[in-house]
């Protein structure tokens, strides 16, 4: 099977991200656009074309292990952290928490504002995430919703002025490419 240079595994922590996925049959889990598996991998690609650090690209391969707030299915329950840290590291593991971990309707609105609220949807606690991390966060909401809108013009119709108007109050968070891409993908200016 031919791959993009994009997919290619970047390091020996994707490998065995790649191994831990398949062990816990995310090629069986259905998922837009097809399978689990094939959305994680599209996502980490369009990471990596945008030129993301390692670790953001393996929370990319990985940001559905805990499930999320709009994918409800979990490969591990977050009791399963050390697990996937053994895997991918514990900087990549922190991303894919936080990730999976967010209240959207709560934390989205201020992600971008200095003093940005953010909710563990998981434990109910409310923190303020530091910068770097709000980013990691936004870039890969972008990756993954445009994943979505990409491949299904229902969605795209749905939700796409929306994810616009958020993406924009994010602009300062995403980086260059995402933010091109956002347009291409959504429309805008």
């Amino acid at each position: 099977m031919d791959r993009q240079p994009s997919e290619a595994p970047c390091d020996p922590r994707e490998l065995r991200a790649l191994a831990l996925l398949h062990g816990l049959g995310a090629e069986d889990i259905a998922h837009p656009g097809g399978t689990l598996l094939a959305h994680l991998r599209r996502v980490r690609g369009v990471l990596g074309a945008w030129g993301a650090r390692p670790e953001l690209c393996l929370a990319g391969l990985c940001h559905a292990f805990y499930g999320t707030d709009g994918f409800a299915t979990a490969l591990l329950p977050p009791t399963g952290r050390a697990q996937l840290a053994g895997a991918i590291g514990d900087g990549a593991e922190a991303i894919v928490y936080l990730y999976a971990s967010c209240d959207r309707a709560f934390s989205q609105p201020s992600l971008a504002d200095a003093g940005a609220v953010f909710r563990d949807r998981f434990t109910g606690r409310v923190h303020c995430p530091d910068l770097r991390s709000r980013r990691d966060v936004a870039e890969l909401t972008a990756a993954n919703e445009l994943d979505l809108a990409r491949r299904d013009p229902a969605f795209r119709a749905a939700h796409g002025p929306g994810l616009l108007s958020l993406f924009g109050r994010w602009r300062e968070l995403l980086s260059e490419p995402a933010r091109r891409e956002c347009r291409a993908v959504l429309g805008g200016s």
